[in-house]
């Protein structure tokens, strides 16, 4: 059986914390805030694997109530919930995903995220396909406000 699964992320850009996409840290004045250390591209690809496999979202697994995740890693997020897709008998087929920001500008980074993402998954790097693109100044996003990402993933039982 194949599914599909979809998810979408958003972290208000703030100073103080690192700017991490992909699992990549990214040079920038400002960083995304949040309970993890507020990856928007993996939350919202795990959270597109867990809507494939029917296993809820995010925050069901990771709570930002839970004080033992403060400022958890979010690629270790990924490969959790990547076992938690393998114990239900599911394998990705591919991920394909969107971050929209006006900054930081991600072209230079985006085979490390790549690389990164198809690592923490144990899937072929051809396997894996990320986007960058503005919204043309409008909106949260384009006042640099905030990031926001979106994904999806294709799964097929084993």
């Amino acid at each position: 059986m194949i599914k599909v699964g979809q998810g979408f992320d958003v972290h208000q850009l703030v100073n103080g914390r690192k700017c991490i996409i992909g699992g990549v840290e990214i040079p920038f004045e400002k960083g995304l805030d949040g309970h993890s250390d507020a990856d928007v591209l993996l939350h919202a690809i795990s959270d597109a694997i867990l809507g494939a496999a029917g296993l809820g979202d995010i925050g069901k697994h990771f709570p930002n109530t839970d004080p033992s995740i403060k400022n958890i890693d979010s690629r270790n997020i990924l490969k959790k919930i990547v076992l938690l897709l393998h114990e239900k008998k599911y394998s990705i087929i591919n991920i394909d995903a969107t971050v929209i920001c006006e900054l930081p500008k991600l072209t230079p980074y985006i085979d490390r995220m790549k690389n990164n993402i198809a690592s923490d998954c144990n899937i072929e790097i051809n396997a894996v396909n990320i986007k960058a693109t503005t919204t043309e100044t409008l909106g949260f996003t384009g006042r640099g406000e905030g990031i926001a990402a979106q994904a999806i993933c294709l799964v097929e039982s084993d």
